[in-house]
């Protein structure tokens, strides 16, 4: 039937081409797992959001008395856990060298000094944030 011209023919309906070509089982099955594997793939995931942020976060209270206290300080603050500084048992020199170093060290953390009191400060790691502000007047004279 090669030589008679036919539409149906020529728009690749015609019977003749159907029992030519004998569908083959083998092909069919490979796609029904090709699907499978690409659903199971596309599953969407689950993260939780908590961002890093640590759930246990502490702050630590020091009363430094002499200056090599303050190692233990920055290692706290190394830590990433907030720091509250009293110098009540330091006279005026010893802690602004005190505050000096913390300073420094907030800094290197990309952390925040802050004056909360007479003789308190407040340092805190990159991951706390302080909302709020002091209303009383801070002695001048002290720090």
């Amino acid at each position: 039937m090669a030589g008679r011209f036919s539409f149906s023919n020529f728009f690749g309906v015609g019977d003749d081409q159907l029992d030519d070509q004998p569908v083959q089982p083998s092909q069919a099955a490979p796609q029904a797992s090709t699907n499978q594997a690409a659903n199971t793939r596309t599953a969407p995931k689950v993260v939780p959001m908590q961002g890093g942020k640590s759930v246990n976060s502490k702050i630590a209270l020091f009363e430094p008395k002499i200056y090599s206290d303050v190692k233990e300080i920055a290692s706290q603050l190394l830590k990433n856990q907030a720091v509250i500084v009293n110098f009540d048992h330091v006279d005026d020199q010893m802690a602004r060298r005190i505050v000096d170093f913390l300073t420094g060290t907030v800094y290197a953390i990309n952390g925040e000094i802050e004056r909360i009191g007479d003789e308190i400060f407040l340092c805190i790691p990159e991951n706390y944030e302080v909302s709020g502000s002091t209303t009383s007047q801070f002695n001048p004279n002290s720090l």
